[in-house]
């Protein structure tokens, strides 16, 4: 079975004195709801959403302890987390660029790369088919010793590092359809042949800088995409590039760095994927899950600030994962139907991707 893991104290993280992005002083005002929008509520209302459509029974509901420091260290120096403990214990502070936390900010990122490894450790061991950690904070943008858009602790790559210390596998691809850069794992793994990273995002979107397609990392393929790229080129690229790469790779396990923020109606991001884009990216990883790696698929909750589309786009991966007939009909997903780009708009993004292919080597 899937195996789904979460835990409450994860939604406890808080975010600080923030107006969307921008810091609150001068001529900001505070919003009316406060801090960043990376909000517990996106990930709560999707815990919720399969408790009431009875998808949560057709998964293996559980927790996992925090990363230990030992796992932490693998990837982060000792004076980072010192510091980062010494400010959690004290009552909160920020670090780096929009990483602001609450008391205990220490220890709940440590749980929520808990929950990751647990997960990537859960079906490299047997106990399930695939797995989905509904990671809070989330990881994909954190450095080793800088922690960056909402990224406290590089999750995925902690999990990774600690399967390995476990003997469980050594060759892992990470696929990162968060529409942000997924700078911070790309960099952890820039030289390591038994790495395969790839980002699918929006250019030039966050980070600013970084995100192109020529990249000095040996074994990293970046797939920039116009804004406005929707259901078709989300799949063509996916299609194209990642799956080819990922059969080229081989790897022991595939994680994806499960982002919802290029949802149509993303306040942070301009793309127009619908829940139905992230089910059929999902069937696509599944089937080259199952042809390479025995099905053994984990994926790590990151980005997507939408609290009413961001639980149906989760409901519609996680039925899919679990291979279940519960759906959850979509209440934007018409509207973000109406709004794909038309024929010749594909077309364009179709030729860029294409473009990209070829870049890596994929003709």
């Amino acid at each position: 079975m899937t195996a789904f893991y979460s835990d409450e104290r994860c939604f406890w993280h808080s975010g600080g004195n923030y107006a969307l992005t921008a810091p609150v002083g001068g001529l900001v005002q505070p919003l009316a709801a406060g801090g960043l929008p990376e909000s517990p509520e996106t990930k709560r209302r999707l815990r919720n959403l399969i408790d009431v459509t009875g998808l949560s029974r057709d998964l293996v509901m559980t927790s996992a302890p925090m990363a230990s420091e030992e796992a932490l260290r693998r990837i982060h120096p000792a004076d980072y987390l010192s510091e980062f403990k010494h400010l959690s214990d004290s009552g909160g502070g920020e670090l780096g660029q929009r990483t602001p936390f609450g008391p205990g900010g220490y220890e709940i990122a440590a749980l929520s790369a808990g929950l990751v490894s647990a997960a990537v450790q859960g079906v490299l061991r047997g106990q399930h088919e695939n797995a989905y950690a509904l990671s809070r904070p989330p990881g994909h943008h954190c450095l080793p010793d800088t922690p960056m858009g909402f990224c406290l602790l590089a999750n995925i790559a902690i999990a990774i590092e600690e399967a390995r210390a476990a003997g469980l596998a050594k060759r892992f691809a990470v696929v990162d359809w968060d529409v942000h850069h997924g700078n911070g794992t790309e960099a952890i793994f820039a030289n390591d042949s038994e790495a395969l990273t790839t980002s699918i995002h929006q250019a030039a979107n966050y980070p600013w800088h970084s995100g192109g397609v020529e990249t000095d990392a040996q074994a990293n393929i970046n797939i920039p995409l116009p804004p406005g790229a929707g259901h078709a080129a989300y799949l063509h690229a996916m299609h194209r590039i990642v799956v080819p790469a990922l059969r080229q790779f081989e790897p022991e396990m595939i994680i994806i760095a499960c982002g919802y923020d290029a949802s149509g109606v993303d306040p942070l991001a301009r793309m127009l994927a619908g829940s139905d884009t992230f089910a059929a990216m999902t069937q696509q990883v599944m089937q080259a899950a199952d042809e390479l790696c025995q099905g053994r698929l984990a994926m790590a909750h990151e980005g997507g600030y939408s609290e009413v589309h961001v639980p149906f786009c989760g409901h519609a991966v996680l039925s899919e994962m679990a291979r279940s007939t519960i759906t959850a009909d979509d209440p934007l997903g018409p509207r973000i139907t109406a709004q794909q780009p038309d024929a010749r708009m594909n077309a364009v993004y179709r030729g860029l991707i294409d473009e990209i292919a070829v870049y890596n080597g994929y003709h």
